[in-house]
């Protein structure tokens, strides 16, 4: 009940997001303006906020980093290279599919879920996959989307250009702000995390409005076969490979399940705010955050089911 407490509203405000565009309460052409805010002030200010504020010695949980950034990365880079090589698709779209698949939504629904499961013990291994999702998925997407974005047929990508625009990229950027804030030990004052605090809470239903905003029927239609392929990636494949590489490094009982239920959530949001702000394969990544969002109702319960099983037997 937890689970479908906490993801059926948000899939909620995805429809709602359609269901005003579909009768033209508001305006398509809003997506853009909203996925635009999104990217360059509410997820920056998220963060900042969520890495400054963890404690850089609580980032070194190898195990976990292994077990969950692992299994991320494994399924980011076999989803790009066969969308690559397979579909012959270009740098930024295969970048694109492999973030659907790979990028998934820890803060927002894995954190609540093991926090109201497990209680706070449960959060620190979320927050830890927060931040490797912040901090090393995000910078490698843009890097990658910006690589196929300079330059023309004939023109050579400049590297000073490409570096200077890649670290002035608002997620990059505050990125390695949060990550210096969090290294150097300093508290962020009250009314500078007041502050940040209210930007990233207009993330949420700004990003999931715009989603929803952004679908349409036809577009849904047309990328059906390979959102559900992403979702059986996203839901399925990666908590499976996430689970036995925590298996194989022996990692504690409780932070096996924080991992593969972070790994078990449904795609990231951002992914979308990414494609949006580089206009690759948006009516995909809106597909497949629809999806797997609607899709990991269940298949959280029967993951949640099977670890608790797990663990009472090991225990």
């Amino acid at each position: 009940m937890d689970v479908a407490n906490l993801v059926l509203p948000v899939f909620a405000i995805i429809v709602t997001g359609w269901l005003a565009g579909w009768s033209g309460y508001v305006s398509r052409s809003l997506a853009d303006g909203l996925v635009h805010f999104a990217y360059n002030v509410a997820m920056p200010a998220l963060l900042i906020v969520t890495i400054a504020q963890e404690p850089a010695r609580n980032l070194l949980e190898w195990r976990f980093l292994l077990a969950f950034g692992g299994g991320s990365t494994l399924c980011f880079a076999l989803v790009f290279l066969a969308v690559r090589s397979a579909w012959g698709r270009g740098l930024a779209s295969s970048t694109i599919h492999g973030m659907a698949a790979a990028m998934t939504n820890t803060g927002f629904v894995a954190l609540p879920i093991l926090h109201s499961i497990y209680g706070q013990p449960a959060v620190l291994p979320a927050a830890i996959a927060t931040v490797f999702v912040a901090g090393v998925m995000f910078p490698v997407a843009v890097i990658l989307l910006e690589s196929d974005g300079h330059g023309g047929p004939g023109r050579p990508v400049r590297p000073a250009a490409l570096a200077r625009q890649i670290l002035l990229n608002p997620m990059v950027l505050s990125t390695l702000i949060g990550l210096a804030w969090a290294v150097a030990g300093l508290p962020i004052p009250a009314p500078v995390a007041a502050y940040l605090g209210i930007f990233a809470a207009a993330l949420t239903p700004c990003a999931l409005f715009a989603i929803g905003l952004g679908l349409s029927a036809a577009g849904l239609r047309s990328t059906l076969r390979a959102s559900l392929l992403l979702a059986v990636v996203k839901l399925a494949v990666m908590p499976l490979v996430v689970y036995g590489l925590c298996l194989a490094t022996g990692l504690d009982p409780l932070y096996t399940i924080a991992a593969v239920v972070c790994a078990a959530v449904p795609t990231a949001k951002t992914v979308y705010i990414l494609a949006g702000e580089y206009k690759v394969e948006e009516p995909l990544v809106a597909a497949t955050v629809s999806i797997t969002t609607l899709l990991s109702v269940p298949t959280l319960l029967i993951w949640l089911y099977a670890l608790s099983g797990a663990v009472a037997r090991t225990g």
